[in-house]
Parts: structure tokens; sequence; C-alpha cells
């Protein structure tokens, strides 16, 4: 048993949280290049905080072109216990308007010249991503979601495709006979590799659109997105606020505290010494064991 320290990697609209006691901007070097920007660190209460804003400051990094193995490594350097981001999605059906929040369950991968691993040759893991979300850490942000006024769906699958680019017509109603309920950009490989790091994932979805399906409207364009961002932040702030002061002192342990127990497959004396060297945040506790 042990206390917690949430990192929070805020997306589109939210590029950061008030609230935070004894906050510093901490600038965090990692053997996967740079970070997004530097990581506001401090307290809400009993609680540890890291904010990362997902694009940088000022919006200046587009999606396909994030360093998520940098963050998800900055974050875990940091001491975060668990990860909860923050993303604005397209809706893909009509139940989920925009305002609406969705806390992700499922994800559908559809990126594509992403690195997606921290490990390769020389060091192979495989884990699960069967249930690729922690139950807990999003049980939580439901509740907070909804004691900050959003509109609330517990569950949903995230189609992550690659853009910048938003769908085309046909794209977006393939996605809906998949039986995906939101669309985003971000969310692959970040989910993929919080799991491999150890790190319990939530992932809550800000409706701000409804992408392009509805064939007698006009698609998702920028303008729509910026038009809805502020409402949507206000409400995120607030969910990020309940969600830190509803936590409890003691964080129960979870499964994938240790997830990499039962994923590294390569035998000890054929691990390459320079790609252990460079897992030392991210898998130190699985590979220092016997």
């Amino acid at each position: 048993m042990s206390g917690w320290t949430i990192g929070i990697i805020g997306g589109s609209g939210l590029y950061a949280v008030d609230g935070i006691e004894d906050g510093r901007w901490r600038t965090v070097e990692t053997p996967w290049g740079e970070p997004s920007d530097a990581i506001f660190t401090g307290r809400v209460g009993h609680v540890g905080v890291a904010f990362l804003p997902r694009h940088g400051r000022g919006h200046r990094i587009s999606p396909s072109e994030l360093n998520a193995r940098a963050n998800i490594d900055a974050l875990k350097r940091l001491g975060v216990t668990d990860v909860l981001a923050v993303s604005s999605v397209g809706s893909l059906v009509e139940q989920r308007p925009p305002g609406s929040f969705t806390v992700v369950d499922q994800f559908i991968d559809r990126t594509k010249g992403r690195v997606s691993s921290f490990f390769g040759t020389g060091l192979v893991a495989h884990v699960s991503m069967a249930d690729p979300v922690c139950p807990r850490l999003s049980r939580y942000a439901a509740d907070a979601a909804g004691e900050a006024g959003a509109q609330v769906d517990d569950r949903g699958t995230y189609l992550a495709m690659e853009g910048p680019q938003f769908s085309t017509r046909a794209e977006s109603l393939l996605y809906r006979q998949w039986g995906c309920d939101v669309i985003g950009m971000t969310a692959m490989p970040e989910a993929k590799l919080a799991r491999e790091a150890e790190l319990p994932y939530a992932l809550v979805g800000m409706v701000t659109d409804y992408d392009c399906w509805r064939e007698d409207e006009v698609g998702v364009d920028v303008a729509q997105v910026v038009a809805r961002l502020g409402a949507n932040a206000g409400k995120a702030r607030a969910m990020v606020m309940a969600l830190l002061r509803a936590l409890p002192v003691e964080r129960e342990a979870s499964p994938i505290d240790t997830c990499l127990d039962s994923a590294i497959i390569t035998a000890r004396e054929a691990r390459d010494p320079a790609l252990v060297a460079k897992l030392d945040a991210v898998a130190g506790r699985a590979l220092s064991r016997g």
C-alpha cells in the first residue's frame, strides 16, 4: 500500500490544471528524446500530481509527431503511479453529442508509422492489451466527470486514427460499422506504452464534434473543434480536481503494477545491455528481479 501520484496528460483544450499546490515546471530528460514539454508537478491534498500538456504549451506538436515514449518515460521517472489522459474526440454515435464525455474502455488502433513499444530486438516483451484501461481509475474519472456537470458515458470504443487530417466520410461510416463510439488521434500508442511502463491508464474523451458521418452536414473542421474546446476544458479541469480529491489516502495495488513479470520473454543472458539501460525507469523493477 502506498500513496498516489497521478500523471495527467492534457490534450486539445486542456493545457493547464488549476488548484495544484506547490506547483513548479520540471524539465525531465529521457533516453527516448524530449517529452512534449516540461511537466508541472505539485500536490492536491494527499495526491501527487504531474501534468503534461500533450501537444506542448501553445499546441505546437502534431499528433503524428508526439514523442509518446518520452512522455510516458518522463512521467514514470517522476514517480507517477497512474495516468489520467484527457483528449478531445469526435463522436461516431448520435447519443454522444458535443459537450459530452466518454470514459474509454477499448481501442482500435489505426495509426501507422508511430513507434509503439519501448521494447525490441535485444529485449522483447509482449504485454496484454485485452483490457487496455484501468477499471478503478476509469470509475473515479466517470464519477468525477458527472460531478463536474458533464453528460458521461462510462464505456466506449475509441478509434485511434493517424491524422493530422480528419477522416473521409467513407472512413467515418466504416468506423461506425465497426462499433466505435469516438475517434481521436492521440491515444495510441500512448495507452500501449503506459501499459508497458506498468502504469494504470484511463482516458476521458471530450466530444467536440460528430466527425463527418452525418452526410447531410459539413464535416468537422478546426473552427468547430475550437468553438467547443472552451466549454469542454472548463468541465475537464473541474473533473480532474474532483477525481484528485476523491482518491483515498492509500492506493490499492493494481495488477498492472507488475504486468511485465509475465511479459518479458528474452532470456537474461541474451538481453541487450544498451536497451536494458534505456529501460531503467520504464522496466527497472521487472528487470531487476532474479
